[in-house]
This record gives C-alpha cells, sequence and structure tokens, in this order.
C-alpha cells in the first residue's frame, strides 16, 4: 500500500507536467524503477506508457474544448508519428543508445538558445495556411518525432512543441496541444506492442493511470489560464532539466 500511495503520487506529479508542457516521464520512469526494482524494465515501460497515455488523453480533451486545431496538420503528424513509433521500438536493438545521447544533448542545447534568444518565439499564433506542402511537413515532423519516441523517448513533448512552433507559427498554447494529440498516438502505439506481449502489472498500472488523469486534468487547465508566458517559462525549465539529465549521463555516469 505504502509502494502505490507513491507511485500514485508521482504519477499525479508527472500527469501534470507532461498536460502543461511535457515530459512527464522525467518523473514517472526514475520513479518505476525505484519503487519497483524486481520487474522487468518492458513491464515498467509498459506500466508507464499505460498510465502516461490516460493523463495524456485527459489533457488532450480539456486542450480540444478550449483550443482549436489545425487537424489537417495534426491528422498526418499523428498518423506518420503512430506508425513510425514501431518502427523506432524495432530499431532500438540496431542503435544504441549511447549513440543517440551526444546528439540529443546538443539538440537540447540548440533549442534552449534558439527559444531564449528569440523572445517572441511561441507568443504569437500566426499559422502557415495549411497547403500540401505544410501537410507533407507535418508528415515528416510526425514520422521523426514517433521514431524518436519509439527508440527513445525523454523530452518527445517538448520537441513536438518547438517544432509546431518553429515550422508552422504556433504559439506555445496551441504547440503543446497539438503536441498532445501526436504524442497520445505514439502512446497509443507502444501499448499495441507491450499489452498483447503481457507487459503490464494491472494492479499497479490502473491506479497509476487514475492519479496521471488527475494531474493531466489540473496541469492542462493551469497551463490554458496562465497563456503562452506560463508554458514558455515552463518550457525553458523542462529543457533545462533534460540538459542536466543528459549532461549528467554522458559526463558523470559514463
Amino acid at each position: 500500500m505504502e509502494t502505490l500511495v507513491f507511485l500514485g503520487g508521482i504519477a499525479f506529479i508527472s500527469g501534470l507536467i507532461d498536460a502543461a508542457v511535457g515530459g512527464g516521464g522525467l518523473v514517472q520512469i526514475p520513479g518505476l524503477f525505484n519503487l519497483l526494482p524486481n520487474i522487468q524494465p518492458a513491464t515498467l515501460f509498459g506500466i508507464n506508457k499505460f498510465s502516461s497515455v490516460s493523463g495524456t488523453t485527459m489533457a488532450t480533451r480539456q486542450y480540444l474544448r478550449r483550443v482549436r486545431l489545425p487537424w489537417a496538420l495534426i491528422l498526418p503528424a499523428a498518423g506518420f508519428a503512430f506508425a513510425f513509433a514501431f518502427v523506432g521500438a524495432t530499431a532500438v536493438s540496431y542503435i544504441p543508445v549511447k549513440v543517440m545521447k551526444p546528439l540529443i544533448f546538443v539538440l537540447l542545447i540548440a533549442m534552449a538558445i534558439y527559444t531564449f534568444i528569440k523572445k517572441d518565439f511561441g507568443s504569437l499564433h500566426k499559422p502557415k495556411e495549411i497547403t500540401q506542402r505544410e501537410r507533407l511537413n507535418a508528415a515528416l515532423l510526425g514520422a521523426a518525432i514517433g521514431f524518436y519516441d519509439g527508440l527513445f523517448g525523454p523530452g518527445t513533448g517538448s520537441f513536438l512543441a518547438f517544432l509546431f512552433i518553429r515550422f508552422f507559427a504556433f504559439d506555445f498554447l496551441h504547440a503543446t496541444a497539438s503536441a498532445k494529440v501526436v504524442n497520445m498516438a505514439t502512446n497509443i502505439a507502444a501499448l499495441s506492442f507491450f499489452i498483447p506481449a503481457g507487459h503490464i502489472v494491472w494492479a499497479w498500472a490502473i491506479p497509476m493511470a487514475i492519479c496521471n488523469m488527475a494531474g493531466g486534468l489540473v496541469g492542462a487547465r493551469l497551463a490554458i489560464r496562465g497563456g503562452v508566458k506560463v508554458i514558455r517559462m515552463l518550457f525553458l525549465i523542462l529543457v533545462a532539466v533534460l540538459i542536466g539529465k543528459f549532461g549528467y549521463d554522458l559526463f558523470i555516469v559514463n
């Protein structure tokens, strides 16, 4: 019962952070590994995905009630993200994580500097006209992020939000809402592997999912009420945490 209470608390915080700006896995995955050390990693990732997709679904519902999204862009991105999440998961055994980490570390630093220097980045919502080219860009974006999420994962929501702002001139609120839809697709793709393979312990997964949904509800409402400035600040904080984590893994642990 004590372990369940801690897992519930971690899932709530993870759902709140993920709904507001992404990156909930930074809280939930280490928590699962620390509190359930005797469960195999694949099952822990399955529990994490089941909990996460529940919170993401709740957050997406909140955003959709208040934010109008360009489905002509989001659906191609979500569809390709779903498909390429499988490809990424398959490639795990062929591309070592140690090869990915330095690249992601550099990309995170570049993303943080770009966002910090450009003060108006993500502050205005002036979406481009949706043409065939924009749909193709959305599909390619979804494919790349889906592959990354299936292969590795950390920071997927942050990368998605950044790319929606950079390529389609969204503000942070619309970018975060759009990222939730695409991220939900990649999580469902992962679950379609984990559940049939039996990598779920429902006694842990269901209570965590409920808590993650509650966190997702609170996080989405905070983001919507706080607006673009709050989300931008949280985004920069999260990216800084990601940089710190990757830097620690690269230069201290190794």
